[in-house]
């Protein structure tokens, strides 16, 4: 018996390079028009509508495919982020600035998780909301962050809060580069704003949001 051959490694990096660009176009077109259709995101990519069939079933697929991406991506920035600092304070806020560039990047799914992912799908964010819980269990115990709620629905709160201002920003209500944002979720979180707007800035302007690989 003979088993099918796989294509050769010119056509496979071809059809990376498609699906690729199909879903940077996907993206661009749903953050301007969420209801855009599969013949829309075709258009936007500059290939015909029976071209995004090969790579994904529909447009509903096609999402899955931006929110597996968006998955990747804030893994790489947990582990970019590595291992939270020894003061709670200064590790949420590195955290933050860490990740906003994703959330920024894939802000159009936070719209579309309910109507087209489901709830479930949300879950891609487990591996951060993981690392905040961890954050604010620690910072709680050094008396940094208040402990009227405990550090899992506590994280959550703060989750909602850093979606409500990206929501802001697809709406075009409101730009950040992450620092107000991270200023706020320390706020949230208990400490002074004078306490969390000089971390944020003393991270932000020495380049220590990213820790050294």
């Amino acid at each position: 018996m003979t088993s099918r051959s796989a294509p050769p490694a010119p056509r496979r990096s071809a059809a990376r390079a498609t699906r690729a660009r199909i879903l940077e176009a996907a993206l661009h077109e749903l953050g301007r028009k969420p209801d855009s259709t599969l013949a829309d995101m075709a258009e936007a990519a500059g290939v015909a509508r029976r071209t995004v069939y090969v790579h994904f079933a529909g447009r509903s697929a096609l999402i899955e495919g931006i929110a597996a991406d968006a998955a990747e991506a804030i893994r790489r920035a947990v582990a970019d982020a590595g291992a939270p600092a020894a003061d709670a304070a200064t590790a949420l806020a590195r955290f933050v600035l860490t990740l906003w560039p994703v959330g920024d990047r894939y802000r159009v799914l936070i719209g579309l998780a309910r109507q087209d992912l489901g709830p479930d799908r949300l879950e891609v964010l487990s591996p951060a909301r993981e690392t905040v819980t961890g954050i604010l269990a620690l910072g709680q115990q050094q008396g940094v962050f208040h402990t009227r709620i405990p550090p899992a629905p506590l994280g959550r709160a703060l989750e909602a809060l850093l979606f409500a201002l990206l929501d802001g920003v697809n709406s075009g209500t409101w730009a950040d580069d992450g620092t107000h944002a991270a200023t706020a979720a320390l706020i949230a979180a208990g400490v002074g704003p004078d306490i969390a707007a000089t971390t944020v800035h003393r991270l932000h302007n020495t380049g220590q949001a990213h820790p050294p690989h």
